[in-house]
């Protein structure tokens, strides 16, 4: 799991069928202390989050084929929103 700020979208007329119908965010990862660590990354909504939410983003793909019930197996989504975030405390 990442954490992650949602810093905008991206629509695409041209796509795998399995995004169609899906919100796809773009998500810039941050360290625990809430600074922007590495490039940003592309993942599938889960959960309705908007820009500036504060999430977790799954990147392992067997649990995002799992979360979005796949039937054969195959899924071209590797990254998954699963959570919105409301306080990180350290300490």
């Amino acid at each position: 799991m990442k954490l992650c700020r949602v810093v905008g979208t991206l629509v695409s007329t041209a796509k795998h069928p399995a995004y169609i119908g899906r919100k796809v965010l773009i998500c810039q990862p941050l360290s625990e202390s809430g600074a922007e660590t590495g490039d940003a990354i592309v993942a599938v909504d889960r959960v309705q989050a908007g820009i500036g939410d504060t999430v977790l983003v799954n990147q392992e793909g067997s649990g995002t084929r799992q979360l979005l019930g796949t039937v054969d197996g195959k899924l071209p989504i590797r990254s998954l929103i699963v959570g919105v975030v409301d306080e990180v405390a350290l300490g």
